[in-house]
């Protein structure tokens, strides 16, 4: 069970994706970011000992808002042989230094996606400790070979693709809505939602796909 502590990060989760996010293939917006915060869950890592959360931020700095998936790890050292996956560090008020990474390259993390995927892993709240969230919705997939390793990540536009087993497990980077009957359609997949402008959207984060 991960344990949320109130205090502060230096610099923030917001700042570091500032200087973190023009870098990725699948930015749509302008430099600097306009971040803000829209949603997000978390999944517990079963040793305690690499945070694992899904941020979604909506950047306003383009002639139109784009909402961004983005999953982050974070660690009490470095990750061997993962300087690329590095989002930065931050100085977080009770733990120390932390190592945040990009959790699509975080092995720790794809990991218990597979074991949400399987229905071993209960989504979490976003900002509280040892609390489920019903609002993510985890359609389940029935194959015991699945979490049987997994490739390197690779960007696109839109998604970031890992190989797992014989499928391929895709973060939805660009959220949008409604959902296409493909998304839909899927083997397994991971719905939540964020709030846009006033209201509040739902959609595909995670998928697997044949």
């Amino acid at each position: 069970m991960a344990v949320i502590h109130r205090t502060t990060m230096v610099p923030t989760k917001m700042e570091l994706l500032t200087s973190w996010l023009p870098g990725r293939a699948w930015y749509r917006g302008e430099k600097p970011p306009d971040l803000h915060k829209a949603g997000g869950f978390r999944l517990d890592d079963p040793d305690g000992e690499v945070g694992i959360e899904f941020v979604v931020i909506t950047d306003h700095s383009g002639a139109q808002p784009h909402t961004y998936h983005v999953p982050l790890t974070y660690r009490g050292a470095p990750l061997p042989d993962a300087a690329e996956a590095l989002v930065g560090t931050s100085e977080h008020g009770v733990l120390g230094t932390r190592w945040v990474y990009d959790a699509t390259r975080d092995p720790v993390a794809v990991a218990q996606i597979v074991s949400a995927l399987v229905g071993n892993a209960r989504p979490q709240a976003q900002s509280e400790s040892d609390t489920p969230d019903p609002s993510v919705t985890v359609h389940v997939v029935d194959t015991p070979t699945l979490a049987k390793g997994f490739g390197p990540a690779r960007d696109g536009l839109f998604y970031t693709d890992l190989p797992v087993g014989d499928r391929i497990l895709r973060i939805h980077r660009l959220l949008q809505v409604p959902v296409s009957p493909v998304e839909s359609a899927v083997a397994g997949r991971v719905d939540a939602w964020w709030r846009l402008d006033d209201t509040i959207a739902t959609g595909v984060f995670i998928s697997l796909t044949a």
